[in-house]
This record gives C-alpha cells, sequence and structure tokens, in this order.
C-alpha cells in the first residue's frame, strides 16, 4: 500500500482516530503538569482538527498575537515536529503555578528562570504527550530538545510552514482549556507528523 496518504481525503473513521489520540494525549499530558505544580489541574475535553497551516494562527488570535511557542523535532517511527503555544498571560500563569507566586509582573519580558520554567513546562507536557501516543501506537518516537521562542504567532508557526509546506499542509491542533480552581488557560498542541508518519500511525492501529 502507498505510504502517502491524502490528508484532503481522510475518511471518518482515520479522523476520530487522530482526535482520539489528541484526547489521549492531552489528558496525560494535564496530568504531567498537574504532578509538575503538584496541585490538582483540570482540563475540558479538548477540540481537535486538522488544519491548513494558514488556518493556525486564526485559532490561536491572529497571526501578529504574541505567544510562547516551545517547539520540538520528532525522530525514530515518527518523523516531524510538535510544538505547544500558549499566549503570554496563559503562559504567566502557569509560571506562576510553576513558581509558586514568585513572579509578579503581568507585562513585562519574562526573566531567564521564567523563559527556564516555560521550557521545562513545555518539555513535561510535550514528553507525555508523546509517551501517550507511543504507548498507543507501540511506535518510537524521539525528541529534540526543546527550542522555546517568543514571538508574533504568524512567525513562529512559520517555521514549520516552511519545513513541512513543500510535503503538506495539515497539521493536527489539539485545543485544550486547562487551569486550577483559580482560572483556566488556553493551550495549543500542534503535531505536525511528515505524511508518512501519519500513515504509519494509522497503520499501527489498524485503519
Amino acid at each position: 500500500m502507498d505510504s502517502r496518504i491524502d490528508l484532503n481525503k481522510i475518511n471518518s473513521i482515520q479522523y476520530d482516530v487522530l482526535k482520539e489520540i489528541g484526547n489521549i494525549g492531552a489528558g496525560n499530558a494535564t496530568t504531567a503538569l498537574s504532578q509538575m505544580i503538584n496541585k490538582r489541574v483540570n482540563m475540558k475535553v479538548p477540540k481537535v482538527d486538522l488544519l491548513e497551516f494558514k488556518e493556525l494562527s486564526d485559532i490561536v488570535g491572529g497571526a501578529e498575537k504574541p505567544v510562547v511557542g516551545i517547539l520540538f523535532t520528532l525522530d525514530g517511527n515518527i518523523n516531524g515536529m510538535m510544538m505547544f503555544m500558549m499566549d503570554l498571560d496563559a503562559s504567566r500563569h502557569l509560571v506562576n503555578l510553576l513558581l509558586g507566586g514568585a513572579y509578579v509582573s503581568e507585562t513585562g519580558e519574562f526573566s531567564e528562570m521564567e523563559k527556564s520554567a516555560l521550557n521545562e513546562i513545555g518539555n513535561i507536557i510535550a514528553g507525555a504527550y508523546l509517551s501517550s501516543l507511543s504507548a498507543l501506537t507501540n511506535l518510537t518516537i524521539t525528541s529534540s530538545i526543546p527550542y522555546m521562542a517568543i514571538d508574533m504567532a504568524g512567525a513562529i508557526l512559520s517555521v514549520p510552514a516552511i519545513e513541512f509546506g513543500k510535503i503538506g499542509d495539515k497539521a493536527l491542533l489539539i485545543e485544550t482549556e486547562f487551569g486550577d480552581e483559580i482560572r483556566a488557560v488556553n493551550g495549543y498542541f500542534i503535531l505536525i507528523p511528515t505524511i508518512e508518519s501519519y500513515y504509519a500511525i494509522l497503520t499501527s492501529l489498524g485503519l
């Protein structure tokens, strides 16, 4: 069978499976975040969509919206990229939770300690997500060290668009709302496997 699938013609069963992968991954990531900050974290059922790159920035508030993006390249049986993205307000809230309220400024630039905390949050969340995907599919997935950028959404999303636009223009977006008893924030997982990796994921699950 051809290992290149047409993501524009994906059937409903395959789409449901990709959505379920998003649900399980986001749930495990939320559990990991809860353990990391030693506090209960609640999560709403994620919204999962297969979108074109050009649509992604609109989901997070527009191409000019400042965001924190934490990017990983994927290797092993699955090749591609994964990104965890939050707006600045959500990022500050998570830093506050992790550092026990030590973060004071609501507007200034992140300090080196706060950037390090954000990197660690991204690392833990993405690691939990990829572990669940690996366990579900029995595929080996390794990730690079995280690369963090604080920039406009359009600029950050241009990195995977340039890298993978030549082999496909679809990304799996998992939008989830999570938080403590005080407030909830939105986070966005963006999974961008190669076309061959989509095929590997689906065939590993018998599709």
